[in-house]
């Protein structure tokens, strides 16, 4: 076999490759892409993430501020100011991506290909089973090429529709995200009980949206630093925990 014949054969093998990877990847089962992203985030039991969080909901004025984020197996997330508030539903809190993407008694459907920005993804609905579940629907935005959750829009009986864009970077490998915009209806939200002005640097109540307009708030979480599987703060997560 000549040189130039195995330059030929080895070329040949990498175009069939290139040419039968988005066959294989379009292959995949719904049920697939669920399994390898919930993979990645399985490896994390716990961890502690520091950031930075802009806040628009449309009657309030709420300043930048550092924030810390804690999770840990199965459920338990809490996003902590240093301004002592943070403006983001206890409902929408307490949904999380492996919360989600670990559930058993779903039905999991294939909605088919969109894209989310320039990158192509596919859309996978999850179904409860159970009737008197919270969760009423979770579409998730998959990209099959990285096995990651490029947008997440889940609806819950209790606490509306929220929806979550991310952006992932050097914690990729674990299904973490660096960027993370959230919206939600704010429609009937309340501000926690007991919660004054006080925090926002003097500033004021904006004008309700005007009648018939959505009320829609956003929330814009910026990433630095993830301390993963790593102890956390004793009593972190009770009501009489650090604040």
């Amino acid at each position: 076999m000549t040189p130039s014949f195995k330059y030929r054969k080895i070329v040949s093998i990498i175009v069939a490759g290139a040419m039968l990877l988005p066959i294989l990847l379009q292959a995949q089962t719904a049920e697939q892409l669920i399994e390898q992203a919930r993979q990645k985030l399985d490896q994390v039991n716990q961890y502690e993430a520091k950031g930075r969080m802009k806040t628009n909901v449309t009657f309030l004025k709420v300043p930048v501020a550092t924030v810390t984020i804690y999770f840990s197996k199965p459920n338990q997330m809490r996003i902590k100011s240093e301004k002592g508030v943070s403006f983001v539903p206890k409902g929408a809190v307490s949904i999380n991506l492996g919360q989600v993407l670990s559930a058993k008694d779903f039905t999991i459907l294939d909605a088919g290909d969109d894209k989310v920005g320039a990158t192509p993804v596919k859309v996978v609905k999850l179904l409860p089973n159970d009737d008197n579940s919270d969760l009423v629907l979770s579409t998730l935005y998959i990209d099959p090429a990285k096995s990651l959750v490029l947008r997440a829009r889940t609806t819950t009986r209790e606490n509306g529709t929220y929806e979550l864009d991310m952006s992932y970077g050097k914690y990729s490998e674990y299904g973490l995200p660096d960027k993370i915009f959230f919206s939600f209806n704010t429609k009937d939200y309340k501000l926690p009980k007991g919660v004054t002005f006080d925090f926002d640097d003097g500033s004021t109540a904006r004008q309700p949206a005007e009648k018939g307009k959505p009320k829609k708030g956003r929330a814009e979480i910026y990433i630095s630093s993830y301390k993963i599987n790593q102890p956390l703060p004793p009593g972190i997560f009770s009501s009489t925990g650090t604040r």
